[in-house]
């Protein structure tokens, strides 16, 4: 006999404008404490000290997880030219300094080179698997290793303060799998002034922006309540980008069933990614092939 999940089978997505000093995985267990959730996770982690968008799915919409993840993301962040840290962040020790202070002018033109499809490298302290094994867990016992170099598209990057020749504001939109230490990192580095992230604060990612999140203080008031479910948003939230597929009685059986299901499509294109609705409630998301849906997550909302 299988175990059964303890908690509520509440589903849907919350937007929590994350404070600094508590990690995503706390921020995620307080929500599935509040809710008494069954099944809790989030679409993309923010470090202790950095702030804003983080999207906590419930239930049924930790299946569209992946479509919030690879969306694109905003972060707006402060670079402290001077200084290299072990964490390339505030949080860790100064390894190196520079009496060098790069222009306005020479910012600009370096920022050329982050733009774009970019080959970047984690920084030491990150989740990043090597052999196994957490990079910040091999970082802290004081392992030397390497991290190879991996792809970013960085859709733009401006400055949008200079508050003094310490220190600049940058915003930057770019997409999946994306360190901006790394980017503070590397900025100090080529401009000959060393560098590292001041604080940091994630906008909006996809379709949730910061300015309508949720804080920690209002959870906890809230916690166990009817009125928390109101700040719940629907899974299909993070379907925004697919097209909308509505299906019959039948195709909806089906679907529910894992199985192909008929769909009315007078947009979709052979191959396209897309989810299927009943009654305007979603059923499934897969693959549109042939006036059908084949499905590659089916949603239990009953």
């Amino acid at each position: 006999m299988g175990r059964t999940r303890k908690g509520r089978a509440v589903s849907g997505w919350l937007l929590v404008d994350k404070p600094s000093g508590i990690t995503s995985s706390a921020v995620v267990n307080k929500v599935k404490w509040a809710f008494d959730a069954a099944k809790v996770g989030h679409a993309g982690t923010l470090d202790p000290a950095a702030t804003g968008v983080l999207a906590v799915a419930l239930g049924e919409a930790t299946k569209t997880v992946p479509y919030i993840t690879d969306a694109l993301k905003c972060y707006r962040f402060r670079v402290r030219f001077g200084q290299a840290t072990n964490t390339d962040d505030a949080e860790g020790f100064v390894t190196s300094q520079s009496e060098l202070r790069p222009t306005d002018a020479q910012i600009e033109g370096a920022l050329a080179g982050f733009r774009g499809n970019i080959m970047q490298v984690p920084p030491q302290f990150s989740a990043v698997k090597i052999d196994g094994a957490r990079a910040y867990d091999l970082a802290r016992e004081g392992e030397v290793f390497d991290i190879q170099a991996r792809p970013l598209w960085v859709e733009s990057l401006t400055v949008i303060a200079r508050p003094d020749v310490d220190h600049v504001d940058l915003e930057m939109v770019c997409g999946k799998g994306g360190y901006v230490r790394a980017i503070a990192r590397d900025l100090g580095a080529q401009l000959g002034a060393l560098g590292h992230v001041a604080w940091l604060r994630r906008e909006w990612s996809g379709p949730f922006d910061a300015q309508n999140g949720i804080s920690l203080a209002q959870i906890d008031a809230l916690a166990k309540t009817p009125e928390l479910d109101q700040y719940l948003q629907p899974l299909e939230i993070a379907l925004a980008d697919l097209t909308e597929l509505p299906c019959s009685p039948e195709g909806a059986a089906k679907l529910k069933n894992g199985n192909p299901g008929m769909v009315l499509s007078s947009s979709a294109a052979y191959g396209d990614a897309a989810w299927a609705s009943y009654q305007g409630r979603p059923v499934a998301v897969g693959i549109y092939k042939a006036g059908e849906l084949h499905p590659s997550r089916v949603f239990n909302l009953d």
